[in-house]
């Protein structure tokens, strides 16, 4: 029987978000102090007034766990993310907390709008789509349905892509699994041919974070990966 209510699950989100903060204390402490501390539910409240939905009970509890920025001043700048986290998220993109949530979900309804005369079957954009993760102009990034609780993305450049991942604690699932360099089989790190090219781009993070200077692409140097699997 269709109750109406979206198919969110049972998992705790908090299960899957202790396996990236390890992850990070290990290896980009400057990461996991960038993510802040707990979320406010009365904030959470009335950014859902203001957006005019109801956040999923994935999204609030991850919220109230790690909110980016909770708490800040936040002076209008030239890029659409304020304080979103970089580091964390394999492969680029800014993790968002509230208030840029907010920001970037105000921008693209605004987009959404503009179009004319616009496909009510392929939009653009969803008012009921909440941002999870951007890049710092907001050109693209991952969202979550309020309604469906699936994750997808979009980009400026191609059409929305919805449906990526079952839910948050799936799509949370995905990037420990990518910073532990776990295969999407379910097996472990098996040395230079796995784990050890995935985990490229995150000592590029690491790399930049720490002052050094590394390409976007290419064999990272021998001295810079040894620096990063270094303990810590």
């Amino acid at each position: 029987m269709d109750t109406g209510k979206p198919p969110y699950g049972n998992e705790d989100i908090r299960e899957v978000w202790g396996r990236i903060t390890s992850r990070l204390e290990r290896r980009d402490p400057g990461a996991l102090a960038r993510l802040g501390g707990g979320g406010d539910p009365t904030a959470i409240r009335a950014a859902e007034e203001r957006m005019g939905l109801t956040l999923p009970p994935e999204l609030r509890q991850w919220l109230l766990v790690n909110d980016i920025g909770a708490g800040g001043q936040h002076a209008p700048g030239p890029c659409l993310v304020a304080t979103g986290c970089a580091g964390v998220v394999p492969g680029g993109g800014l993790l968002l907390g509230l208030t840029d949530i907010e920001r970037v979900h105000r921008h693209m309804t605004g987009v959404e709008e503009s179009l004319s005369p616009g496909d009510p079957d392929d939009p653009f954009w969803r008012r009921e789509w909440v941002p999870i993760v951007a890049e710092r102009d907001g050109f693209h990034g991952m969202f979550l349905d309020t309604r469906t609780g699936r994750v997808g993305s979009w980009s400026e450049g191609s059409g929305p892509q919805e449906g990526r991942f079952t839910s948050l604690f799936a799509y949370f699932k995905h990037v420990a699994d990518q910073l532990e360099g776990i295969t999407p089989d379910g097996a472990g790190p098996t040395g230079r041919g796995s784990a050890y090219d995935r985990d490229t781009d995150a000592i590029r993070r690491w790399a930049r974070a720490n002052g050094h200077v590394v390409n976007d692409r290419g064999r990272v140097p021998a001295d810079i990966r040894k620096a990063y699997e270094s303990p810590r």
